[in-house]
């Protein structure tokens, strides 16, 4: 069994993909990833939150064009 890999999501995409993504590899809705992610961030002064998302957005690879069927 091939381990799971972390991409950003083209198909649960709202900015770039990066909760989408997440959410996949986690097993979890994309909508409960974003408000988990939105509660954190508020709750970390919001700007932790901003620059981590930016950071994964440029780290975090784009999922295949092939992958999207699976």
């Amino acid at each position: 069994m091939e381990p799971k890999k972390l991409y950003r999501s083209r198909k649960n995409s709202m900015i770039a993909g990066v909760c989408g993504g997440l959410a996949e590899y986690l097993g979890m809705d994309p909508t409960m990833m974003r408000m988990l992610y939105i509660i954190i961030s508020l709750l970390s002064a919001a700007f932790p939150g901003v620059i981590v998302y930016i950071i994964a957005m440029f780290i975090i690879p784009l999922e295949d064009q092939d992958s999207q069927g699976q």
